[in-house]
């Protein structure tokens, strides 16, 4: 399944960044360009390992998601500093940074932290950030998103108007 930019504009939406947030976004924000791509690079291979095998488009997606939820300062600080840990976390274990890192190698590292069973905290200890700036924004983004929905077997995500049909009906199994 193709995820696209579409896909995230309405996720956006449907958590409330609203689709503007994507095209006036970046140049509200008065932070480091290099800074910055290095957290898309970091998000984008967290992504790579949380997101279904049969998920495609995850760089465009998760970039364009990302320019959306930055601009929110507090937000955006939150997710720039848990993405900053997992990098150091990389760096430790495999001289690296994360997103250098091959997907099984990204994927051990989540687990070995413990990010798999944490609790999602923003103000918690480093690794329940990780999960809840990191990893639930990611999850977020996907299932909130048309093509995510379908995934799990809902027509229309919450957010997202349909015809009377995909309101009087659950998913199909």
């Amino acid at each position: 399944m193709e995820l696209s930019r579409r896909d995230a504009v309405a996720a956006l939406a449907a958590v409330g960044a609203g689709a503007g947030a994507v095209a006036v976004g970046t140049h509200l924000r008065e932070t480091d360009p290099e800074e910055d791509n290095e957290l898309r690079r970091t998000m984008v291979a967290a992504g790579e390992v949380v997101y279904p095998g049969e998920v495609s488009g995850v760089a465009k997606f998760v970039e364009t998601f990302l320019a959306g939820r930055l601009d929110d300062e507090s937000h955006a600080a939150g997710v720039r500093e848990a993405a900053e840990t997992l990098d150091g976390y990389a760096a430790t274990r495999h001289d690296a940074s994360f997103a250098d890192l091959s997907v099984d190698q990204r994927d051990d590292l989540l687990r070995a932290a413990g990010v798999a069973t944490a609790a999602e905290n923003p103000d918690g200890t480093e690794v329940e950030r990780i999960r809840y700036y990191v990893i639930n924004e990611l999850l977020l983004a996907l299932y909130a998103s048309p093509a995510g929905g379908e995934l799990i077997g809902i027509e229309n995500p919450p957010g997202h108007p349909g015809g009377t049909g995909s309101y009087q009906r659950g998913p199909t199994p």
